[in-house]
């Protein structure tokens, strides 16, 4: 496996040195390398990549902001001089951070978390053939989910939260529309931009709404409400 990389950073002599990482890393491949984060960004709107190593400060989009506003979850690594922003990191669910001056051992090291990351991750995202299950990557785990379990999926901006029969919520970094695709149709339908049900959990339907399990309301958008009527319809008996 070979990992296509960007480095962002305002810093030339911090990009060499990270440049000079990869080439000497033999399942990395340099791809690009930035000191502009909006011109990083707009690269990486068109063109994905596997790992990106960013720096924390930057002008005009922050590192931070550059990550969050990505539409899809390449591994991420931060470079910082600053310690203290190590736990802000984790909130965009960067992968690790590495102090300046970066030295190859701990470089290497969160490289080689990133490569099994990566290879974690295609597995989180591949669903069975029968669709009884999916993994779900949540927190650095790979969790199993049986679809029959789960009540709804709410999308919360870059995060989902999947809810489920006697057992805590599932938080992961996925897209709801990804998502949405690799479910079954005829099992779950998207009835609001941020909500996607189980069919087979629906207890009651009003006009604008749905209530699942044990009495949670759903709210249906105008947009999805005809496919839901076209669902009722077939399923109704008088």
């Amino acid at each position: 496996m070979t990992l296509k990389c960007v480095i962002i950073d305002d810093e030339p002599l911090a990009i060499d040195v990270l440049a000079e990482h990869i080439a000497k890393t033999p399942f990395l491949e340099l791809a690009q390398k930035f000191t502009n984060s909006v011109k990083a960004y707009e690269y990486l709107s068109d063109n994905k990549i596997d790992l990106l190593f960013i720096d924390i400060q930057m002008p005009d989009l922050s590192g931070l902001e550059l990550v969050r506003k990505l539409k899809y979850q390449p591994a991420v690594i931060f470079t910082t001089a600053y310690d203290q922003y190590a736990i802000e990191d984790f909130k965009v669910d960067a992968l690790d951070y590495l102090l300046k001056p970066v030295d190859y051992p701990e470089f290497l090291k969160a490289a080689e978390k990133a490569k099994k990351w990566i290879a974690a991750r295609d597995i989180a995202l591949s669903i069975k053939s029968d669709k009884e299950f999916l993994f779900i990557k949540s927190a650095y785990k790979i969790i199993r989910i049986d679809l029959k379990t789960i009540i709804y999926i709410q999308g919360m901006s870059e995060y989902v939260r999947i809810f489920r029969e006697n057992a805590k919520p599932v938080m992961s970094l996925l897209n709801l529309k990804t998502l949405e695709e690799q479910l079954p149709p005829e099992m779950f339908m998207r009835v609001h931009k941020s909500y996607i049900v189980n069919l087979n959990k629906i207890s009651e339907i009003e006009s604008n709404s749905i209530v699942c399990g044990d009495g949670v309301i759903i709210p249906v958008s105008k947009f999805h409400k005809d496919k839901l009527q076209e669902y009722i319809d077939k399923n109704f008996m008088i």
